[in-house]
Protein backbone atom coordinates (compact mmCIF):
# COMPACT_ATOMS: atom_id res chain seq x y z
CA UNK A 1 0.00 0.00 0.00
CA UNK A 2 1.05 3.59 -0.64
CA UNK A 3 0.32 6.73 0.94
CA UNK A 4 0.57 10.46 -0.58
CA UNK A 5 3.56 12.35 1.40
CA UNK A 6 3.50 16.19 1.16
CA UNK A 7 6.71 18.11 1.09
CA UNK A 8 5.86 19.66 4.06
CA UNK A 9 5.82 16.67 5.88
CA UNK A 10 9.00 15.22 4.91
CA UNK A 11 10.76 18.63 5.68
CA UNK A 12 9.91 19.15 9.21
CA UNK A 13 9.79 15.30 10.83
CA UNK A 14 12.90 13.77 12.27
CA UNK A 15 15.37 16.25 11.58
CA UNK A 16 17.93 16.51 14.28
CA UNK A 17 21.01 19.17 14.55
CA UNK A 18 24.25 17.71 14.23
CA UNK A 19 27.19 19.40 16.27
CA UNK A 20 30.71 19.00 15.48
CA UNK A 21 32.57 17.95 19.08
CA UNK A 22 34.69 20.43 18.98
CA UNK A 23 32.37 23.27 17.81
CA UNK A 24 30.21 22.22 21.16
CA UNK A 25 32.98 22.19 23.08
CA UNK A 26 34.06 26.00 22.68
CA UNK A 27 30.59 27.20 22.43
CA UNK A 28 29.85 25.89 25.95
CA UNK A 29 33.35 26.65 27.20
CA UNK A 30 34.29 23.09 28.11
CA UNK A 31 37.96 22.43 29.26
CA UNK A 32 40.11 20.08 27.25
CA UNK A 33 39.47 17.31 29.31
CA UNK A 34 35.79 16.91 28.39
CA UNK A 35 36.05 17.62 25.11
CA UNK A 36 38.47 14.33 24.93
CA UNK A 37 36.14 12.36 26.98
CA UNK A 38 32.76 13.25 24.33
CA UNK A 39 35.16 12.45 21.24
CA UNK A 40 35.70 9.20 23.03
CA UNK A 41 32.51 8.65 24.01
CA UNK A 42 30.87 9.92 20.83
CA UNK A 43 33.12 10.64 17.87
CA UNK A 44 33.58 13.53 15.70
CA UNK A 45 30.26 14.51 15.40
CA UNK A 46 26.94 13.58 17.80
CA UNK A 47 23.26 14.84 18.04
CA UNK A 48 22.89 18.19 20.04
CA UNK A 49 20.70 16.20 22.27
CA UNK A 50 23.64 13.53 22.83
CA UNK A 51 25.89 16.56 23.51
CA UNK A 52 23.92 18.25 25.75
CA UNK A 53 22.74 15.04 27.95
CA UNK A 54 26.97 13.83 28.08
CA UNK A 55 28.52 16.62 28.50
CA UNK A 56 29.33 18.29 32.07
CA UNK A 57 30.76 21.04 32.83
CA UNK A 58 32.56 22.34 36.32
CA UNK A 59 30.38 25.07 37.98
CA UNK A 60 31.81 28.67 37.62
CA UNK A 61 32.37 30.13 41.12
CA UNK A 62 32.16 33.70 41.99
Amino acid sequence: MTTHLKAGEIENKGAKKVWSVAEFAKRYRLDKAEEARLLKLLGPFASQQELLMNASRAPRFR
